[in-house]
């Protein structure tokens, strides 16, 4: 089993949801984030003083999946959180050594 941490742009977030579903993954953790890149953040201007913003928001996906399952996801998660422009977001995959679900007790890829 693999843990899929995708960072991407807020507004792709119905997108990859969307293209997720199609590859049969629906099941997901979603929370908002905040952090930078390689781009360092931005300058805004408020009131006319400039200031940096420098943690930028973020929506941070995780999905837990069958091996298998993987290059369809890393695939699906990549054509629909691209926009060609800085910022787009990583993803990062992790081994899932056990998982267990509290209601059933059912384990590992029962579980999923």
């Amino acid at each position: 089993m693999k843990k899929v941490d995708a960072i991407i742009k807020p507004f792709k977030l119905d997108d990859v949801r969307e293209a997720l579903s199609t590859v049969g993954i629906t099941g997901m953790t979603v929370s908002e984030v905040k952090g930078f890149g390689r781009q360092k953040g931005h300058t805004e201007l408020y009131r006319g003083a400039e200031y940096v913003v420098d943690f930028l928001p973020k929506v941070k996906i995780e999905v837990v999946i069958n091996e298998g399952q993987l290059d369809e996801c890393i695939e699906a998660i990549t054509n629909s959180a691209r926009t060609g422009k800085i910022g787009d977001g990583k993803i990062f995959v992790t081994s899932v050594e056990k998982v267990v679900r509290i209601r059933t007790g059912e384990e590992d890829a029962a579980a999923i």
